[in-house]
């Protein structure tokens, strides 16, 4: 038998064993009784012990331990309520809803295996559960434009590498040294921010403790050590504190801005950047460290912010304006032949799978739902193919996870259950041992279970509360409750917007009921926002924005609407009818444009899929619907990227930069020696 499953048969029966006793333990009993650790020296029990218990804790099975005060020995106990699920509060409704937003999900989300698990711990004992696919299953659409198998197989290393506390080697891409380091780092935390997996630690070459965007790891992730543990996650660790800033913001702040967002403009910026500044009579205030990505930002509302000071930023952004504006009046620059890119030798090996549960939480798991089939009977029979798919086991390897928990004893010989699989009749055949019923209550949920909750919340929360008809800071509260008695500061909290699930409800009623939904939306490049009558038909989720997708009655066609933009929704009276033939995931065959991007963004932008150039260049080809959606996009690049086809654009962008340069009050930039 391997190590691994040695060790895993040595800790459900440890916990098995103090559960049925009830009573502090002493080392010496758990020697003496328990399974694995009686044929160890002392020496050898005493390692195995402390490094069991640890891995418990991770895990979320905490043990208890007090010194006897007669004498002086250390005794061990564990509370049922430490390791069993409290009495669930979630309806049957909410339940669903969770379950809805699995199937979504599925195949851009690495943490679907931990989510699945949870959602059967969940739903033990509840007829009806796994719930079937719903009409809000084909309603969202969750698309994840950075979502790979490569980056799936780097979290569920990261994962590994976080929960078993073990330092990491991997090489580093930073674009602003365009080169690759190696690192060493102890990993505390996997946070995803804007739709951007970063992992957190303490960067051994360094002494301190960095951000790394998963993204720009260039080599397998490899431990460091052939320790089973390498660090202690720091007390005062927590994940909150290192939410990713906004790009002006990333560093120390040497100066602090102030911009004019005037009218209908101003509800959005206090939506969407109240976490970044504040914003009081028309003007947002902000601190900055950098200037670039903020004259970006300003550049990007093509009219709608308007830099008041301090000099530096006004300055900054005539400069931006200027350049654009020349780029695209004079020829177009000539192009560099594409650089060769490498073929293999990258250092990466095969990707690793998708982020896995633990296997002592599947076997917990799988030891409540057996128990539970039994009931209060002696005994029951499993269909094998359904058991495997439950519990996402290869059908080839379920005998092996069965002959583990049929291995884990409570002392002294008493075991709580015996299942084999019978091949010719594709079933599983259970037996009830002596302790079984100890066991028929669901787990509570692991650590990483905790996290892919919150994560399908990050991603999805609106919907869920929408098909469950109840706000999602109650859906929210009763889960965390389910959470175990463990500390969540790797866990970052998920980041919803009130006013995003507000109309993500009354969007879903509209579709529900079909009805016609009232909206008010402020269109890129527009300064108000307009009214408009709207058929909802589905959404789509691509970090960190939402859309619906409707046929709008105000212009009788489809359109696809953001919903930060979107300032208010209205279910109104009157019914509308499906569209015979119109697809609500509809896409109309978008224009192309060539854009060149000049060494100083280029390496961002290869990020992004532009093909490098020999003189470090770079050119893509951007998909775009509007000509407006286009230009902000050029604007919000500083000058730095330039049209090349059409070419009728870059007349139309030439004009918007001349016509910016006035509204912005920047045609006249301060020359040296003004104050």
């Amino acid at each position: 038998m391997s190590h691994d499953a040695d060790k895993l048969i040595r800790q459900l029966s440890l916990v098995a064993f103090l559960m049925a006793e009830r009573r502090p333990l002493t080392a010496r009993d758990v020697k003496g009784n328990v399974e694995g650790y009686s044929e160890m020296s002392d020496e050898a029990f005493a390692r195995r012990f402390y490094s069991d218990r640890a891995e418990l804790t991770a895990l979320g099975v905490p043990l208890h331990s007090q010194r006897d005060e007669f004498t002086g020995e250390e005794l061990y106990t564990l509370r049922s309520e430490h390791y069993f699920l409290d009495r669930l509060e979630l309806d049957d409704d909410e339940l669903a809803a969770l379950q809805t937003a699995l199937y979504y999900l599925e195949g851009q989300f690495a943490y679907a295996e931990p989510l699945r698990l949870a959602l059967q711990n969940l739903a033990l004992g509840r007829p009806g559960f796994p719930a079937p696919q719903t009409a809000t299953a084909e309603r969202v659409r969750v698309n994840v434009p950075d979502y790979s198998p490569e980056l799936a197989g780097r979290l569920s290393k990261l994962e590994s590498a976080i929960s078993k506390q073990r330092t990491i080697t991997f090489r580093y891409w930073s674009p602003n040294r365009e080169r690759e380091t190696e690192r060493r780092l102890n990993p505390y935390a996997l946070r995803l921010d804007e739709g951007v997996w970063y992992v957190i630690g303490h960067d051994l070459d360094r002494d301190a403790t960095r951000t790394f965007r998963v993204s720009r790891i260039r080599s397998d992730i490899r431990f460091a050590t052939r320790r089973e543990r390498d660090f202690r996650l720091p007390a005062d660790f927590d994940v909150e504190a290192h939410r990713v800033q906004r790009p002006w913001q990333i560093g120390e702040a040497t100066l602090q801005a102030r911009i004019g967002v005037q009218g209908d403009t101003a509800w959005w910026v206090h939506r969407t950047l109240a976490d970044a500044g504040v914003l009081e009579d028309g003007v947002f205030t902000t601190d900055v460290a950098q200037l670039e990505p903020l004259v970006g930002w300003i550049l990007r509302q093509n009219g709608r912010a308007i830099p008041l000071d301090p000099p530096e930023l006004r300055d900054a952004v005539a400069e931006a304006l200027a350049r654009l504006r020349t780029r695209h009046e004079e020829a177009s620059p000539p192009l560099a032949r594409a650089r060769r890119v490498a073929i293999g030798g990258t250092g990466i090996e095969r990707p690793a799978g998708p982020v896995a549960p633990e296997r002592f939480g599947v076997l917990q798991s799988l030891l409540a739902h057996l128990l539970a089939a039994c009931g209060d009977g002696r005994d029951a029979t499993l269909a094998a193919d359904d058991l495997a798919e439950r519990f996402s086991i290869p059908r080839d390897e379920l005998q092996e996870h069965l002959s583990l928990l049929n291995l884990v004893n409570f002392g002294g010989g008493c075991y709580t259950v015996y299942a084999e699989v019978n091949e010719e009749a594709g079933t599983v055949r259970v037996d009830k041992e002596l302790y079984g019923d100890v066991f028929r209550k669901p787990p509570k949920l692991t650590p990483l279970e905790a996290r892919a909750i919150r994560l399908a919340i990050e991603y999805v929360g609106p919907t869920i509360a929408a098909e469950a008809h109840t706000p999602l800071q109650r859906v929210r509260r009763k889960l965390e409750e389910t959470f175990g008695q463990f500390e969540l500061a790797q866990t970052p909290e998920p980041r919803v917007s009130g006013d995003e699930e507000a109309l993500v409800r009354t969007l879903s009623r509209g579709a529900d009921k079909r009805r016609l939904v009232e909206i008010e939306y402020l269109k890129e490049g527009d300064e108000a926002p307009t009214t408009r009558l709207v058929e909802p038909y589905s959404f789509e989720r691509e970090l960190p924005v939402w859309r619906v997708h409707t046929w709008d009655r105000t212009v009788d066609g489809p359109r696809t609407y953001r919903l930060d933009r979107m300032r208010s929704a209205r279910v109104t009276d009157e019914r509308f009818e499906p569209r015979e033939g119109f697809d609500p995931n509809y896409l109309f065959e978008p224009h192309v444009a060539v854009v060149w991007h000049s060494p100083a963004i280029a390496r961002w932008k290869i990020e992004r899929g532009a093909r490098q150039l020999t003189d470090r260049s770079a050119v893509s080809e951007l998909p775009f619907k509007t000509e407006e959606w286009l230009i902000s996009e050029v604007l919000a690049d500083r000058g730095e990227s330039v049209v090349l086809e059409p070419a009728s654009m870059r007349s139309t962008i030439a004009r918007r930069a001349r016509e910016l340069q006035k509204e912005l009050g920047v045609s006249r930039r301060r020359t040296a020696g003004r104050a």
